[in-house]
């Protein structure tokens, strides 16, 4: 038993790690001290190239990371490079904590009714998801600065912070209205006076809130009563677990007992419960009600909470809250949202500084040149304000208006209809992932099962071969009802054979019988029925000898499987009708409603892969316990048989989740003693998961196996051809997925995210440092074999082999994570991220994928049937998974390359200006004297280019078909090949030449008057821009050429108001016209003929598709 136990891992304190001792049984304790000590054994066993995992064996995983990037960048030049950034957050993070201490968490105890008892003070139940606060906003724009910009003129700057604050502003007042509104809901409070209206964020610990139907539940609570006859609820956990399904959870009995509303201030009762913690499928605490003679003890597990965040969906509750705000497990399981910044714009930082270096280096020549002389800073400062057009401001502008222009571009495409952009400062990313990390349910399948096949060992049924199971089971049906004299028994003829001569082989129609009676019992499935008198739970519960009209029944379930297994029963005869806390109710073919007495249920765990119900027969009395689970955990429990292995095998090639169900025959003696030691075992405080698993697992041993029940989870619409599509683009997927490993691995080979060519290898569960050793030993020696691994034993991996797994994983083709705790899937991103420094991209349609889509580089939502939480977390929000191929491969690849060509052009333009004034200040004797002045500088940046440089984000590489038909091309762009250092330096020559010859060019033809050499060398400077737009442009737009000549008339309009810099008379000659021809023509031919041989002998990629 004791490897079954959930070994969460050990972090940073050491008083979470005296939780994980007391947690761990006492075998597990020893084997662990003996891998400690072994570690010298296994280092003699190589484990990958480092051996850094074992040099910090104890420490805690988190901090191997930063040690690494540490070693990389030291002193000074760590200090530039972003250093300075990580001083002072560090410092205000310390600030920040000083400020407020984290808490140690605590166990408590809560008294019902009385928030005033509690010890301890607890957090405000306020919801915030809000980026920054007063002290934050501002400091959050310096990255928007960056180092060039503070050193130029300070207007232009002024303007675009004032445009970048307002946008973020916009968008934190939504976010605040949001919070708002979520917090100031109002709830009916319970208090000795009667019920009173209070706001969510002023519920505190202690509170008894009443929840209504169809209302979000505020805060952590233990459900006390509900207006159910049935003591029990159903609420709606989408928001919190991503699954769709209803669960069910149950009333504190003590508490649902009492007469009225009112007696819950008239005892004297108290709640304990554990210390707050992240696992939503986990609680332990006690009820005790101290008035009662004797004392009142009632154990609480999971079914008795009501976590916030999830709805109530039937009845009405009552709950006293026992964790607020922070604490709860919602929260917890989320992440705070950070700032994404581009890679584009990092890498344009670098740029921008690398021309600031160039800046102060040319001013720095000059004034070497002029010798000193005189106030030399002065003149220092002088020409850094010259030359101060090296650094692009208008580059922020142009880029931001470009991204709001990608933005809209998507928005506007009917090819994905409905598809959002919520965050306008990446579009840029989508053109440069590598890794794409994906939920399962909802995302990649469309979370509705079906039943497929039924396979009983000796003879399968399938879709086609249904028909024959209902015949079957009206038959035998009507021969007990015969047999009984319609009394109701449900024992079937051999049932009676079996127990006297069990040697008597079964015939198919009573092993059909018994198998469909199983399914039919062996569940979580309520029957809901939607009452027509529009007061609920008045049909709801309608006494048996009224009709259960089948039209309005609907099942409720934990999990879409088992509503799949039950509305099959229902197709072949046998309907469930009606259930509560202790009883069942089936319809068979005939109308006769049969009834069980459920007398123990045991619930499906991760950890035991099945679930399990004992129910009495009410006609015989008979006690059955059924069984039914995942083949690995059933096979040892089943008698021995030859084909359920093999069988299991054949379903799962065919992508379907199977489930072993099996049954065993109890005498009322067996039971009553398997009853005393189950409900002792629930009562201890210590080790109560594995005593009551022990007990349980008593019971589990030689059962008879029934069938086999195969259940298929279709696909989302184009999932194979889209996952095919990004594989051939050299993106690499990665499923994280909170379900069962074997369901994994079926969908992973269904959708073909595993090709089936490939090997899948599954991590066997790993507990200590030597297990995971030896098993990332045996994953070493595979090759392009997919990955398969369940949360906890990632969990062990990491803790001591972080470096060497994220090694081996990234070079595998496909990995799959299941059972991922939220958390787990944020945590795997930044190891990605971390380790591989490539971009990653996450999708995900639930609560639960928050914390990662915040998290990735680039965070795709998409509206699903599980809510709107993800889509609204995210940065793209889509309707459809298939939407991602053209998101990614057309829109992705469109903005990149249209944001590099705009970023370089932009520079190249500030670069060509500065040029021009450093060879008129040499000649001149390096006189730091403007070229232009007033007006000329400013309508250069502004009307005379602006529209034609903007007009690049119109340009187009490749159709979209093409894009779509070889998606191989984006492979390129994930290099970065676009814009890096060499683009940059082809274009700073071309500017250093383009600079020169205008300026010579205008020195060598000017004629005695200095006015001439401006008009010449300015007009020349115009047409070669608007020239080198023309040659940068890969696909033309009317949009283009009509900025082209708007941008020219502009310029010979002004000529007729420019008078004090230019010379109309001259101005209008037939010398100024072919001087300026000529001069532009020497700039921009040369370029013009490199580009032609350069497509001739060098096409791109691209080109050779399309011509």
């Amino acid at each position: 038993m004791a490897d079954q136990i959930p070994l969460y891992p050990v972090p940073r304190s050491t008083q979470r790690r005296a939780a994980y001792y007391t947690n761990t049984s006492a075998a597990q304790r020893h084997s662990r001290y003996q891998v400690e000590d072994e570690s010298s054994h296994l280092d003699e066993m190589p484990l990958m190239m480092s051996e850094e995992g074992f040099e910090n064996d104890e420490s805690d995983y988190h901090t191997l990371p930063r040690a690494r990037i540490s070693q990389r960048k030291r002193g000074l030049e760590w200090f530039v490079c972003g250093g300075w950034k990580f001083l002072c957050t560090s410092c205000c993070d310390w600030l920040i904590n000083i400020c407020r201490r984290k808490k140690e968490l605590k166990a408590r105890t809560v008294w019902l009714g009385c928030p005033e008892k509690c010890e301890e003070k607890y957090p405000r139940n306020a919801i915030k998801n809000q980026k920054y606060n007063i002290f934050t906003f501002i400091p959050g724009f310096v990255p928007a600065l960056k180092i060039g910009y503070l050193y130029t003129y300070w207007a232009p700057l002024g303007f675009v912070l004032a445009v970048t604050v307002l946008r973020e502003a916009v968008d934190e007042f939504r976010r605040y209205q949001r919070d708002k509104e979520m917090n100031s809901q109002l709830y009916s409070k319970l208090t000795i006076r009667g019920k009173v209206q209070v706001k969510s964020s002023d519920i505190q610990v202690g509170d008894l809130i009443i929840v209504e139907k169809n209302q979000r539940i505020p805060s952590d609570m233990v459900f006390l009563r509900t207006s159910e006859k049935t003591g029990s609820c159903f609420i709606r956990t989408d928001q919190l677990d991503g699954e769709t399904d209803w669960k069910l959870k149950v009333a504190v009995s003590c508490t649902q007992r009492l007469p009225a509303l009112g007696d819950l201030f008239s005892i004297n009762a108290y709640v304990y419960a554990q210390k707050p913690q992240m696992d939503i499928h986990s609680f332990e605490g006690t009820f005790t009600r101290e008035d009662s003679d004797p004392t009142v003890h009632e154990s609480l597990s999971i079914e008795n909470t009501l976590w916030a965040s999830t709805v109530v969906a039937s009845g009405t509750v009552i709950g006293v809250v026992i964790y607020t705000g922070k604490e709860t497990r919602s929260v917890m399981n989320t992440s705070n949202p950070k700032n994404k910044v581009g890679l584009l714009d990092l890498e344009l930082n670098q740029l921008t500084k690398a021309l600031f270096l160039a800046l102060v280096a040319l001013s720095i020549v000059m004034v070497t040149l002029q010798g000193f002389v005189g106030p030399w800073y002065r003149n220092l400062f002088r020409f850094l304000l010259l030359f101060s057009y090296i650094i692009p401001i208008s580059l922020r502008v142009n880029l931001d208006m470009g991204k709001a222009a990608y933005g809209w571009m998507i928005m506007k495409d009917d090819n994905i209809p409905g598809t959002v952009v919520r965050t306008s400062t990446i579009p840029e990313e989508l053109g440069r992932l590598v890794y794409l990390l994906t939920d399962k349910t909802g995302t990649l399948t469309q979370n509705e099962m079906v039943f497929k096949r039924l396979h009983l060992g000796t003879v399968s049924y399938g879709t086609d071969t249904m028909d024959e199971i209902q015949n079957h089971i009206i038959n035998s049906y009507s021969q007990v009802h015969s047999q009984s004299g319609g009394n109701g028994t449900s024992s079937t003829p051999s049932r009676k054979m079996q127990s006297s001569a069990p040697k008597v082989r079964k015939t198919v129609s009573s092993r059909i019988h018994e198998a469909v009676k199983a399914i039919a019992l062996c569940h979580n499935v309520t029957p809901v029925y939607e009452s027509r008198t529009g007061v609920t739970g008045e049909t709801e519960y309608a006494e048996v000898d009224q009709d259960f009209s089948d039209e309005n029944r609907t099942y409720q379930a934990s999990s879409p499987d088992e509503v799949a297994l039950v509305q099959w029963t229902e197709s072949v005869g046998l309907t469930l009708v009606n259930r509560d806390l202790t009883s069942m109710q089936l319809k068979t073919p005939s109308g006769q409603i049969l009834t069980y007495y459920i007398l123990q249920i045991f619930p499906f765990t991760s950890e035991s892969k099945r679930m399990g119900i004992i129910v009495r027969d009410e006609s015989t009395g008979e006690i059955m316990f059924y069984m039914k689970g995942a083949d690995v955990s059933m096979s040892s429990i089943v008698q021995y048989n030859d084909w359920l292995e093999e069988e299991c095998g054949n379903m799962a090639r065919e992508g379907l989740r199977t489930l072993v169900v099996a049954k065993k025959s109890l005498t009322e003696e067996q039971y009553q003693d398997f009853e005393n030691r189950y409900n002792q075992a629930k009562l201890s405080i210590h080790d109560r998961t594995l005593k009551v698993a022990a007990v349980v697992e008593s019971l589990e041993r030689e059962m008879e196996l029934l069938c086999l029940t195969g259940v298929e989870d279709q696909l989302q619409a184009d999932v194979r051809p889209t996952l095919e599509m990004l594989r051939n683009a050299g993106i690499k997927i990665w499923m994280l997925t909170g379900d069962k490993l074997e369901t994994a691995t079926c969908i992973a080979k269904s959708s073909h995210l595993v090709s089936r060519s490939q090997d899948i290898h599954i991590f066997r569960p790993v507990t200590n440092r030597g297990e995971a050793h030896l098993e990332l030993n045996a994953f070493r020696r595979k090759h392009d074999c997919a990955l398969v691994i369940s949360g906890d034993s990632l969990e062990v991996c990491l803790k001591y082999y972080e470096h060497e797994f994220v090694e081996l994983a990234y070079q595998s083709p496909a990995v799959v994570c299941c059972r991922c705790s939220p958390t787990q899937k944020a945590h795997i991103v930044k190891l990605l991220q971390h380790h591989t420094g490539k971009r990653t991209c996450a999708i995900g349609d639930g609560g639960n994928d928050v914390s990662m889509i915040q998290a990735a580089d680039c965070g795709i939502g998409i509206e699903g049937k599980e809510g709107k939480q993800a889509s609204l977390a995210a940065d793209f929000s889509i309707t459809q998974f298939k939407h991602i191929g053209r998101l990614l491969m057309v829109h992705g690849r469109n903005s990149y390359k249209r944001s590099a060509a705009l970023g370089q052009f932009v520079m190249h333009r500030g670069l060509i200006i500065s040029t021009m004034q450093a060879v008129f200040s040499s000649v001149f004797y390096f006189a730091s004297v403007p070229l232009y002045q007033g007006f000329l500088m400013v309508g250069y940046a502004t009307i005379y280019t602006m529209f034609p440089v903007f007009s690049l984000v119109l340009d187009q590489d490749v159709k979209p078909e093409m894009a779509l038909l070889y998606p191989e091309l984006y492979k390129d762009l994930t290099k970065g090949r676009s814009l890096s250092f060499k683009t940059f330096l082809i274009w700073v020559l071309i500017s250093i030449y383009q600079g020169g010859i205008l300026m010579y060019g205008a020195l060598l033809l000017f004629e005695s008057e200095f006015v001439h050499v401006v008009a010449i060398s300015f007009t020349a400077l115009i047409l070669t821009e608007l020239l080198m737009v023309a040659l940068t442009i890969r696909t033309w737009h009317w949009l283009m050429v009509v900025a082209e000549i708007f941008s020219l008339c502009c310029y010979v309009a002004s000529l007729a108001f420019l008078n004090e810099y230019f010379d109309l008379a001259f101005i209008t000659t037939v010398t100024f016209l072919w001087k300026v021809s000529a001069i532009t023509v020497v700039s921009c031919l040369p370029l013009y003929i490199l580009k032609y041989l350069k497509r001739k002998f060098s096409p791109p990629s691209y080109s050779k598709l399309t011509s």
